[in-house]
């Protein structure tokens, strides 16, 4: 086996990455976890950046990314790569992304889109990592954004 990391795959379907992530990071924090957040570019970390500053008007989710000062204290930290300077516990891989270093977490978090393209990465993404050992979960993003666990990916 190849450590004691549990993944969950989620499949964004109603909603966009910056809309869905936010309330799986609060729920990631309300289980005081630490977080880093693995994004493909520039342009999808600042977006993601900005989303959660802004997705609640009544709150926001504390964050830095590379160059806020205290990154270490950081709850949650946007990263476009492998660093991990908040000593997070929960890995979030966005962007049909993949980590070699999935061992140093608690929980690693593999969220895609519902691109046939994404759809078939994931896939097998979810059979290498069955491979090897880890015990996995697919949670599908229901037509009122809410997540449902499916027995079968």
């Amino acid at each position: 086996m190849s450590g004691a990391t549990e993944i969950a795959f989620y499949h964004l379907v109603k909603w966009p990455l910056e809309h869905a992530l936010p309330k799986l990071l609060e729920r990631i924090l309300s289980q005081d976890f630490k977080a880093v957040v693995r994004v493909a570019s520039d342009s999808q970390l600042s977006t993601l950046n900005q989303a959660l500053w802004t997705y609640d008007p009544g709150s926001f989710l504390p964050h830095g990314v590379a160059g806020d000062g205290n990154v270490k204290q950081q709850p949650i930290y946007l990263t476009t790569g492998s660093e991990v300077p908040n000593d997070a516990t929960v890995l979030i891989l966005t962007g049909d992304l993949d980590a070699h270093d999935i061992n140093r977490f608690a929980r690693c978090v593999d969220i895609f889109d519902g691109t046939d393209e994404a759809l078939s990465k994931a896939r097998k993404r979810w059979e290498s990592r069955s491979t090897a050992g880890y015990s996995q979960t697919y949670w599908q993003q229901t037509s009122d954004g809410r997540w449902e666990k499916i027995s079968k990916f």
